[in-house]
């Protein structure tokens, strides 16, 4: 088996300072009642820490607009629940890891029945949970300024709070990615248009939190071309496409690009075997993240996976190939962290069989 070595060397990106390069990828766990992270959200993220994992991106954490939450039990990041996030960021400082919060809000993806407050109208650049159907209210530009504001104050609060870094989720068909994609907004004002100028919601949501932390704060944008209403949809068909949209983002204040994808071993576009990742590195210069059923193999059994068996190009020799290369420099793990939360010390360990396999009962309790 190819040595894991790089995985656990150094990175720093401004005040970030990361003893390997391995991240947490966000999971919505939805296990804080009220919205307010408990002591059991605390040790959650206290045992990832002190398994290994080099930078924690905590689930979506939504920010302080009404209609941002899809569930009362999805953490907030304001009022209250700023102590709690408070505990956790002392639990993880305490066992040497570096933790960044996801800020989040919904759009249209909330579901009104399920949070405290049904009367509030889910909201969306045109109002549409997918193409065609408008089940919403599509924002004024006086609720665009109030949001944007929102996730600058979210970005404020973490570095007052002493988080390392911030997130932005921009991926998934969430609200900022509802704005990126055609199929959501149908807009003829200024919000809305070709592709680079449907980036502007998301830029300009980056342009206020950077002013909000000031310039050595780190910021990370999350992306994707996929979205949960529809797994096939794309931004950008081309190279030149995705190039002509990311790159603005450097300018606007992104430090780390997050670039989601399903499979992480899957070439982006023809012609190349770069992923998301490798490409948005390759236009933008910044460093980048990758994320995608790593450890895991199109069966989800990722021991299987390690072993070199079954779809072996899940596995670690893939991924460090691609990271010796160059491709990118950080690894977001999710689901096998939530089998394993040792599992940065067992890979670095070479323990491969030590390994337990993820399975749907990780996601019926916090452990």
């Amino acid at each position: 088996m190819t040595s894991a070595d790089i995985l656990f060397r150094p990175f720093d990106v401004k005040t970030l300072h990361l003893k390997n390069r391995v991240v947490m990828a966000p999971m919505t766990r939805d296990f804080s009642p009220n919205g307010v992270p408990g002591d059991n959200v605390v040790a959650y993220y206290r045992r990832r820490a002190a398994g290994g994992v080099g930078l924690i991106i905590t689930e979506g954490t939504t920010i302080d607009h009404p209609a941002a939450s899809g569930s009362d039990s999805y953490p907030r990041f304001h009022h209250d629940a700023l102590d709690g996030w408070a505990k956790v960021v002392a639990a993880v400082h305490e066992e040497g890891g570096k933790i960044a919060p996801q800020l989040w809000h919904l759009g249209m993806m909330r579901n009104p029945k399920q949070v405290f407050n049904p009367e509030v109208a889910s909201v969306g650049p045109s109002g549409l949970k997918v193409p065609g159907k408008l089940v919403g209210h599509a924002l004024s530009e006086s609720e665009i300024a109030d949001i944007i504001a929102a996730f600058a104050k979210g970005a404020a609060d973490a570095k007052r709070l002493g988080f390392d870094a911030a997130e932005f989720h921009g991926a998934h068909g969430y609200l900022i990615d509802q704005f990126f994609w055609d199929g959501t907004n149908v807009r003829t004002d200024a919000w809305g248009g070709d592709l680079v100028a449907r980036a502007r919601f998301g830029l300009e949501v980056v342009k206020a939190a950077r002013a909000a932390v000031g310039p050595d704060f780190p910021l990370i944008l999350r992306l994707s071309q996929w979205k949960q209403q529809d797994f096939t949809k794309r931004l950008a068909d081309t190279p030149a496409e995705w190039e002509a949209f990311v790159t603005p983002f450097v300018d606007a204040g992104v430090d780390v690009f997050h670039c989601s994808t399903r499979r992480f071993w899957v070439p982006e576009f023809e012609g190349s075997d770069l992923n998301l990742a490798g490409w948005t590195k390759k236009f933008t210069g910044k460093p980048t993240i990758s994320v995608g059923s790593v450890g895991l193999n199109g069966t989800e059994d990722f021991i299987a996976a390690f072993r070199g068996e079954g779809a072996a190009v899940a596995g670690l020799d893939d991924l460090v190939a691609r990271m010796e290369r160059g491709e990118f420099d950080l690894v977001a793990v999710g689901r096998a962290l939530l089998a394993n939360p040792d599992w940065a010390n067992l890979v670095h360990a070479g323990r491969y069989a030590d390994l337990k396999a993820f399975g749907p009962q990780y996601l019926t309790e916090l452990v």
